[in-house]
């Protein structure tokens, strides 16, 4: 069963979600964004690793970085079974007051329909009782969406809501989140379409169940604003998506019920070489300006 105070965060907590969770494929490009060469790393797939987690750990133990405004962080498999300050990541992260979140999807298949379906995902069942016993709250997994293909849209949306239900399973929250691309020129009818099925999906819903839905910053501001008070719905975040975090948070604060759950705008302006006190600064920054925009509307 989930943690109630934690469920109690996640559904009423005024703030956002940090999303720490860079995988295999993301890590190179956020490791040379904060300032670390890539000849530190270069084939070195233990090395990169070793730096990405070195940069989490600075960022989750920096003091703005804690459940005042940050509500929950999101983990990649290889951060939730890490350390920080000499404790389990989710652990260190809950005394902190920050609910703690796993991705747990394997990445994208090629393009079909006009979409990109998650891989196949062996060993689920054991990678979330393990999240389970470090304490984990829920699990996110990420979808993307490039043109508005209804067939395309609605297999994505069965099977985020057909994982979810093994999530739920395990006593987790799920996060389903069917990333639309903001290159798509298309994007309004697509998000009307996602609308839809989304909400079919959560029609079809039985007991008491409840998922946690991660959509991109809509092309018509409260596009999903139906979303934000269905029953099966604990909350509506949003992802950054390419944009800035300025253009980002302008976005987000015309768009009623909905928090952030920002990664490369939370962290563009963060740099290895910065002192504890200048990172701690640079972050606090960014974490005013995205729990604002969440709590704040337009």
């Amino acid at each position: 069963m989930t943690d109630p105070i934690m469920m109690a965060q996640m559904v009423s907590g005024a703030g956002f979600i940090a999303a720490l969770d860079q995988s295999g494929g993301s890590t190179p490009g956020a490791l040379k964004a904060y300032g670390v060469p890539e000849d530190q790393f270069a084939g070195d797939d233990q090395k990169m690793f070793e730096l990405i987690h070195e940069m989490r750990v600075r960022i989750i133990t920096a003091p703005s970085f804690n459940g005042r405004k940050v509500l929950a962080a999101i983990l990649f498999e290889k951060t939730m079974d890490g350390q920080a300050d000499g404790l389990p990541v989710p652990t260190a992260l809950w005394k902190r007051g920050v609910v703690p979140f796993l991705k747990m999807d394997k990445g994208l298949e090629d393009e079909a329909n006009g979409v990109q379906l998650m891989k196949p995902m062996p060993g689920l069942d054991d990678l979330l009782a393990r999240a389970v016993k470090l304490g984990v709250f829920g699990t996110k997994m990420r979808s993307v969406i490039k043109s508005a293909n209804r067939e395309g849209i609605a297999a994505i949306v069965k099977q985020q809501f057909e994982v979810a239900e093994q999530i739920i399973g395990h006593g987790l929250m799920p996060i389903i989140e069917p990333e639309v691309s903001i290159k798509a020129p298309d994007r309004a009818a697509i998000e009307d379409i996602l609308l839809n099925e989304i909400t079919n999906a959560l029609n079809a819903m039985t007991g008491d169940k409840q998922v946690m839905l991660k959509l991109s910053i809509p092309a018509k501001a409260d596009t999903y604003a139906p979303l934000v008070g269905h029953h099966r719905v604990a909350r509506v975040v949003a992802l950054s998506g390419g944009f800035s975090c300025d253009e980002a948070c302008e976005r987000l604060s015309h768009n009623h019920g909905m928090i952030a759950s920002f990664s490369r705008a939370l962290l563009e302006d963060l740099r290895h070489g910065q002192s504890d006190e200048e990172f701690d600064a640079v972050l606090g920054k960014a974490i005013d300006q995205i729990y604002t925009a969440s709590v704040a509307k337009a």
